[in-house]
């Protein structure tokens, strides 16, 4: 890591005033112009979908294969972070958190819309028959399935590992860190991160305005409140000014509870719509809906109508893959800041299929149902008012239920909590990218993003920009899939190294025979079994551990080796300098742990501990983490012959890597 490495949490002016100004630049340039800015826009966007579609669908099918391949590999086993860490958030408040970030505003707004205009203008079938039924749920869960959430989770994984394993910032450019290395804190890294910031601040803003015409459209349908621009603005403002509440309270308060509370919400309403609907045609459609899904995948995947020439895939998977491209530095970023301690196995099997089995169960509830209502029940207004105003599509649904004015509240309730935990979190990844990736940041920061966020989204709403800054954030996903694809090079490369490292841990040295100063086995089992305290290891490493490392790297010293021994109260730490590669680390730190459920008593026999209770270790720490290991009641002799023993291992790991 280079030396002009600036420190955590310190504010990156120049990503911070660059970003600031390009997107004020862009806004004036979409809001001055609306119409000459989304024919730009919009001219690059078909061309695009005219000559670079099949790049775009190339770079989600190795993402999705590369995810898998992740996920099974041997790689499966290393932890995003050290070998030691656990993960900070239980799983159902992590995976809380991954919907609020990731789709949870996008089911709320197409869970009914997309099926019906799927059913009413299907790829390929006769509109409105039941082979139209079958193609629009297929399209609609391959829309919304693991290819999306492949995208959210490569990023995710790239940043969460880079960060978290190797102490590397946690913003965009970490994610070239393999292939320009310390390059990275200097203008290349900040142009990454300078484009990150933009296409967050321009994602989070273009949401949040067609988020407010979708609040608007339920409060007028039902209320009869205007639909108005300046309705949207007050909106907007209103979300924003929860936001802030929600940015001064922090992750683990606002982000946290919002993201739960809204959970909660989300599955009571599914829950009613199954009760209520036709339940056992739901469960009979989801099943089938997922065989569907899963047979054709791969044909689906690959399928650029290449035969067939059409519209239809440049207006909506090509749109979808672009929009899941361009959202994810914004939803990556959050998801790995979440994710810390999990396996690489955990993280992708966790991302991938959790969220989707959720989300495709919502799409068949609500969108099954609703084709029904319009297919069986002659519910025709539902699908004219899907045709005319696509943000109305949920409450219109919503109104052929018992309760519905007090279901339609609860949707724009929802509606408003997802966008304040988008426009939230949005506000932490941006200031997160702007401050080295720290979020232990002042307060006006994250409170500036935030309402920048409200700014840009009630400008370009008033002015009319908001459709060719959507058609933009579409079209700067074509340069990411290309850094995306760098990057994810870079990862292999860098889990083959961390692979080899592993395999290098698992050779047994040769162990010498013990001499009389060794065999203290009797007082190791007694330091053992009587659970020390924190006093009795602090000797222990003043006595004995850190004699051993003193001897064992005078040692080195003297066979030419650059050694540093930093001793602290609670850690020792040996580095033996290797020149141009991986340097040597051994370490000892003392933990604080619970003692197991039984212990010995005075007398012999064993009894229930109390759970409170706790004892201190001595334990092992290598480059990569912690060892799980304790030594104390270890002589001096011991120690030494544990350091050869992962010297020696280390050197493997040296001699793989050449």
């Amino acid at each position: 890591m280079s030396s002009d490495e600036p420190e955590q949490g310190q504010l990156n002016k120049k990503v911070f005033i660059s970003s600031s100004i390009l997107i004020a630049a862009l806004m004036a340039f979409a809001a001055s112009g609306p119409d000459f800015a989304g024919q730009i826009f919009q001219g690059a966007q078909d061309t695009i979908v005219t000559n670079g579609s099949w790049f775009y669908v190339a770079t989600v099918a190795i993402i999705l294969i590369f995810v898998v391949y992740l996920g099974v590999s041997r790689f499966g086993e290393m932890r995003l972070g050290p070998d030691h860490s656990k993960p900070e958030f239980s799983m159902p408040t992590w995976i809380s958190m991954l919907f609020a970030a990731g789709m949870g505003i996008g089911l709320m707004f197409f869970g009914v819309a997309e099926p019906i205009m799927h059913f009413q203008t299907p790829p390929t079938a006769e509109p409105g028959t039941v082979d139209a039924v079958r193609e629009a749920m297929k399209t609609t869960f391959f829309h919304w399935g693991v290819h999306a959430w492949a995208i959210y989770a490569i990023v995710a994984l790239i940043l969460g590992y880079f960060a978290f394993r190797h102490n590397l910032p946690l913003t965009m450019r970490s994610a070239l860190y393999p292939l320009i290395g310390d390059k990275i804190y200097g203008w290349t890294g900040h142009i990454v991160d300078i484009f990150a910031v933009t296409s967050t601040i321009f994602g989070v803003s273009t949401s949040l305005g067609l988020g407010a015409a979708q609040i608007n459209s339920g409060l007028s349908y039902v209320f009869d409140i205007p639909n108005t621009s300046l309705i949207q603005i007050a909106i907007m403002a209103f979300v924003v000014l929860l936001a802030i509440v929600s940015v001064a309270t922090g992750l683990e308060k606002g982000i946290r509870r919002l993201s739960e509370t809204n959970m909660v919400l989300a599955i009571l309403l599914l829950l009613f719509i199954f009760v209520v609907g036709p339940t056992v045609f739901i469960l009979q459609a989801y099943m089938q809906n997922t065989g569907a899904y899963l047979s054709d995948i791969v044909r689906n995947t690959l399928n650029l109508f290449a035969y067939d020439k059409t519209d239809w895939i440049g207006g909506w998977t090509i749109f979808y893959w672009g929009w899941w491209l361009a959202w994810a530095p914004f939803v990556g970023l959050f998801i790995a800041r979440v994710s810390y301690g999990r396996t690489i196995r955990e993280f992708i099997f966790g991302v991938l299929l959790i969220p989707t089995a959720f989300t495709l169960l919502w799409m068949t509830v609500f969108g099954n149902t609703a084709i029904d209502l319009v297919l069986n029940q002659g519910v025709t207004q539902l699908a004219s008012m899907v045709q005319d105003d696509s943000s109305v599509a949920l409450f219109v649904f919503l109104e052929n239920f018992p309760f519905s004015d007090v279901l339609t509240m609860l949707a724009v309730v929802m509606v408003m909590i997802f966008f304040v935990t988008s426009c939230d979190s949005g506000a932490m990844v941006v200031d997160m990218l702007c401050s080295h990736g720290s979020n232990n940041t002042p307060l006006w920061q994250r409170v500036y993003w935030a309402v920048l966020v409200g700014v840009v989204a009630s400008i370009l709403l008033y002015a009319g920009g908001l459709s060719a800054l959507q058609t933009m954030t579409i079209v700067s996903a074509l340069p990411f899939a290309v850094i995306l694809l760098i990057a994810m090079y870079g990862l292999l490369k860098a889990l083959r190294i961390d692979g080899n490292k592993r395999e290098s841990l698992l050779l047994t040295a040769m162990q010498p025979q013990p001499t009389e100063a060794d065999k203290n086995w009797r007082d190791r089992l007694e330091n053992i079994t009587n659970f020390p305290n924190e006093r009795t290891v602090h000797r222990f490493m003043q006595k004995t551990a850190e004699p051993a490392l003193r001897e064992v790297g005078t040692e080195f010293e003297e066979q030419g080796f650059n050694v540093v021994l930093e001793s602290k109260p609670e850690s020792l730490r040996l580095t033996v300098g290797m020149g141009d590669e991986m340097n040597f680390v051994y370490a000892v730190y003392v933990t604080m742990e619970e003692q197991p459920e039984f212990v010995p008593n005075d007398d012999g026999t064993a009894t229930a501990s109390d759970s409170d209770q706790t004892y201190c270790r001595a334990e092992v720490h290598l480059s990569e983490g912690g060892q799980n290991y304790d030594i104390v009641g270890w002589s001096k002799l011991a120690i030494i012959n544990d350091v050869i023993d992962h010297y020696h291992k280390h050197q493997h790991f040296l001699h793989l890597m050449k």
